[in-house]
């Protein structure tokens, strides 16, 4: 895929700029320029260019607005001691995104496009990367169905993007999290889109996360969906559960059963954690265990 870079005319100011980033928050501030490229079934994929960012022209008839055909990725980039830019394990994004889009119905992007595309639009925002550790450059690469018309069926047409914002800490206090069990709600069932990123499995959990947030609760915690009782992840993360002390503690995560996504942090620490000695298991863990295992320390 051939990478075109148009930069923006118009770019906010390094002086602006560097006033954004001392409280950059999450979402509130977007970089000048963003990653486009279009796919048609008749010839694929088109070039990508890097832009100014701007709005979107889309038809309000695009399927994207009546079905949810559409799949995204969250993804990072640090800034580093010499003064490099690093970005997280982008390769693996890249398989969760082509997974995605095949169980949505959308063209799958190759993965040494979807990273150049990610690569590209770092090295022309790179001013925006926080130089404060445990901030970082947030990327969100997405893909909608962008067809015109109402019939329900994959789309023959499809618009790839990545933007990106500066990210302070997601948990910026030394505080411990607060978790609520959703019994009443469910994030995904069996044969359903669990393993997918896509925005319905997020829009189906906002109603528990409300609820979670009205109890004095960060993040949801949510159970499968058959028979409420055993943990599979929570709203924003993957679980853990340390079993033990020291070099003798097991850590202990849920099994990937189709429901959970398949999350790169959470590949990440089970390797580091086999790496550095320690006793690795995926499995089934219930309330109940987890209640009584920490009642019993």
């Amino acid at each position: 895929m051939k990478i075109t870079v148009s930069p923006s005319s118009n770019p906010i100011s390094p002086t602006q700029r560097d006033q954004y980033l001392e409280e950059p928050g999450f979402g509130k501030y977007f970089t000048d320029h963003m990653a486009v490229a279009e796919w048609n079934q008749a010839s694929g994929w088109s070039d990508l260019t890097i832009s100014a960012y701007g709005p979107l022209n889309l038809d309000p008839a695009a399927m994207v607005f009546h079905y949810g055909q559409e799949i995204f990725e969250g993804m990072k980039a640090y800034y580093q001691p010499d003064g490099s830019i690093a970005l997280f394990r982008p390769d693996a994004n890249a398989l969760r995104f082509a997974k995605s889009a095949a169980r949505i119905t959308l063209p799958e992007l190759p993965v040494e496009d979807f990273v150049s595309a990610v690569e590209a639009l770092v090295k022309q925002d790179a001013g925006w990367v926080p130089k404060k550790v445990g901030e970082s450059l947030y990327l969100r690469p997405f893909m909608i169905a962008t067809e015109v018309g109402l019939g329900v069926r994959p789309s023959n047409k499809a618009l790839f993007a990545v933007i990106a914002t500066p990210a302070a800490a997601y948990f910026n206090s030394a505080k411990a999290v607060t978790v609520w069990i959703s019994l009443e709600y469910v994030r995904a069932v069996l044969g359903g889109t669990g393993e997918a990123k896509c925005g319905g499995n997020y829009a189906a959990s906002l109603l528990a996360q409300q609820e979670a947030a009205k109890e004095g609760c960060d993040q949801v915690v949510w159970l499968d969906a058959k028979e409420r009782f055993w943990v599979e992840e929570m709203g924003g993360m993957n679980l853990y559960f340390v079993k033990g002390r020291g070099k003798d503690a097991t850590i202990f995560t849920p099994k990937l059963t189709g429901t959970l996504l398949h999350g790169i942090t959470r590949d990440s620490i089970l390797s580091v954690a086999k790496d550095l000695g320690y006793k690795v298991e995926e499995g089934m863990i219930s309330i109940d265990q987890w209640r009584d295992g920490v009642a019993s320390g």
